[in-house]
């Protein structure tokens, strides 16, 4: 039986709750320095991609800066494109929103990383909620989240119109636009399209829409279950099951044995809840002021607060008032059932899924999980920028190769090629069904 190869994302951290911002290996989030390291690691690495989270917007609570963001962060696209000019082989993908973008002058951009790259070019595929992120455009207010998806759907058929078609016309409920692409063909006929929803609109839109997909199940049940049900959707839009890959997130610690690797991951998990973001992660569902409660101490009495007013503005917490309501009685029957404190239960439920142990159990695992279609690669994202991925290339990713299930070197070609995605024409099993996406 042949091996299905494991593909390799990496993640610049950054917006994210993961990054120990406070080790002395830490470096700067903004510097091209840090960008040029991880980089040129993760090329050395023979990574199928780059991945760039974006934020529009610093996350507030209680009127204040949240400390777990990067303010200063240049601009995802600028970027890329330089970092375009010293690798040859790495794809690039960032996070843009269809909800503050329009088709046009974003599909011009995403088409001159590809040009510049040599075929290189990706796209996160987001839709940003909320009026706090809104303020800074003219969209002052957001969109419904059916709407969103609906506007998302359409921005990319928009997009692909630019790239493959002398002259597009997008007339629909969210775009009324004509004209002319004035674009050269494309290394790779259209970026790589990636998504990350995983509400029902979300995975629809993958399906019909999307190359890469990222997931957030972390068992190997709960992966199977979610590949299975992706690739199933598939099949209505005439699309092929390799048209799609499936990449959860996730982290790695290294040991020289699993009870060093364990310890070590104790360690940066308290660095990474520390006491004071235990209680900002609580205030986040709570929705209160919470400074005057112990970290180390039970959870509080009172209720979260009902009110539509949010604490925390920005990607900190999107919770509606039934799912904070909802999450707020899961923690504390799950910090009762097994006596935690505050600190204790945020460890637990902040925790992404991890890769613990020596570089040959954790690359056994990770083969194991894209074996068993529990998934086609993994996004892994370092707690430490820039050289949070110096030991896994030099450790792990020697072993993946050994066994075979992943590339000793790039061969000529896209980063669509490099996934083993179809040709986008390919795909599809219906021809009018190519058209339509």
């Amino acid at each position: 039986m042949t091996k299905k190869q494991v593909i390799l994302g990496a993640q610049f951290p950054g917006v994210n709750n993961f990054t120990v911002w406070s080790d002395p290996a830490a470096g700067s989030q903004i510097e091209f320095s840090s960008f040029r390291h991880f980089a040129e690691t993760v090329e050395r690495g023979k990574f199928d991609f780059i991945f760039l989270a974006e934020g529009l917007r610093v996350r507030e609570q209680g009127g204040r800066f949240h400390e777990l963001d990067v303010a200063g962060r240049p601009n995802t696209l600028a970027i890329l494109t330089a970092l375009a000019s010293i690798t040859d082989h790495v794809g690039l993908i960032g996070t843009l929103t269809t909800t503050f973008n329009e088709p046009y002058p974003l599909a011009r951009q995403l088409a001159t990383l590809d040009i510049l790259s040599g075929g290189r070019a990706g796209w996160n595929v987001v839709t940003s909620p909320g009026a706090f992120t809104g303020a800074n455009f003219r969209r002052g207010d957001h969109l419904p989240h059916r709407e969103r998806y609906e506007r998302a759907r359409e921005f990319i058929e928009a997009a692909r119109q630019l790239w493959t078609d002398g002259d597009f016309a997008a007339n629909s409920r969210h775009f009324n636009i004509t004209g002319q692409s004035a674009l050269s063909s494309l290394p790779q006929d259209a970026p790589v399209i990636a998504q990350a929803g995983d509400s029902d609109q979300g995975r629809e839109l993958a399906a019909s829409h999307a190359d890469l997909i990222y997931s957030r199940h972390g068992t190997l049940e709960a992966g199977q279950a979610f590949y299975a049900d992706v690739k199933r959707r598939l099949t209505k839009y005439g699309r092929s099951p390799d048209a799609l890959k499936i990449l959860p997130g996730a982290n790695f610690v290294i040991g020289d044995t699993q009870a060093d690797a364990e310890e070590k991951l104790k360690a940066i998990r308290l660095q990474q809840v520390s006491p004071r973001n235990a209680i900002v992660f609580l205030e986040q569902v709570w929705n209160r002021d919470l400074s005057n409660h112990d970290p180390d101490g039970p959870l509080p009495d009172i209720e979260p607060d009902i009110s539509e007013t949010r604490l925390a503005q920005g990607r900190a917490n999107n919770q509606d008032v039934a799912g904070r309501l909802e999450t707020a009685r899961i923690w504390r029957e799950l910090a009762e059932r097994d006596k935690l404190s505050i600190r204790q239960l945020i460890i637990r439920v902040t925790g992404r899924q991890h890769f613990v142990g020596t570089p040959d159990e954790i690359a056994t695992e990770i083969n194991h999980y894209v074996q068993a279609d529990a998934a086609d690669g993994f996004v892994f994202a370092p707690h430490l920028t820039p050289g949070g991925f110096d030991e896994f290339v030099e450790r792990v990713v020697p072993i993946l190769q050994e066994r075979g299930v992943h590339r000793t070197d790039y061969v000529e070609g896209t980063l669509r090629s490099n996934l083993g995605l179809p040709d986008r024409a390919a795909q599809y099993s219906t021809p009018h069904l190519a058209a339509a996406v």
